[in-house]
């Protein structure tokens, strides 16, 4: 799934951005907004799955030391080109070393659903040792009964995967995270609305 991500990201990267700019009720910047409050100026910061130098990625980078970590080399390119201001790199969310308790925020939107969903604890709890007491996590997880989907979106092949809200919640909980928003939202994409 690794080298299906990396290569659909980096055949499709305009294609990624028209349907990002036609994405509509996406509540993104809303929980950016929140993050921002809780996470202290200037903090550390890792973005997972930044992408192309998103507008989120760019008020992170305004506000805190950010890194950002991405597995397509021409996402990378793009972001590189428009946020100057923050580290990129090229790297697996899966398995990067990062010093424990080295961070005060992680933000990660939409990017766990292309993850296999048996991996997430593991995941989570592996965030949870990077970050120092008291810091926050900004994610957004599929939440339909998805044990894992192959085939063609945006023009390339695709991995998809995502579990329902009560598996989500006991996950994250479960990895030592005290949960401080948690809602189901539905956001309109061109193919349709998606939860």
């Amino acid at each position: 799934f690794r080298f299906l991500l990396a290569h659909g990201y980096d055949a499709m990267p305009d294609a990624w951005e028209s349907f990002r700019a036609r994405v509509g009720s996406d509540p993104r910047l809303e929980w950016l907004e929140e993050l921002t409050r809780r996470v202290p100026e200037g903090g550390s910061v890792v973005e997972l799955g930044c992408g192309n130098g998103t507008p989120e990625t760019q008020l992170l980078a305004e506000r805190y030391d950010l890194t950002a970590i991405d597995l397509s080399e021409e996402q990378l390119r793009r972001a590189r080109l428009r946020v100057p201001g923050a580290r990129f790199v090229h790297g697996d969310l899966l398995t990067i070393d990062l010093e424990p308790a080295s961070l005060d925020g992680v933000a990660s939107f939409y990017v766990f659903n292309h993850v296999p969903r048996e991996l997430l604890a593991g995941l989570f709890a592996r965030i949870h040792g990077w970050l120092r007491p008291g810091g926050y996590v900004l994610t957004a997880l599929g939440c339909t009964e998805l044990p894992g989907w192959h085939g063609e979106w945006l023009g390339v092949p695709m991995f998809f995967s995502s579990y329902l809200p009560e598996e989500n919640t006991r996950i994250v909980e479960g990895a030592g995270f005290r949960i401080v928003r948690n809602e189901v939202v539905t956001i309109e994409e061109p193919e349709g609305d998606r939860k």
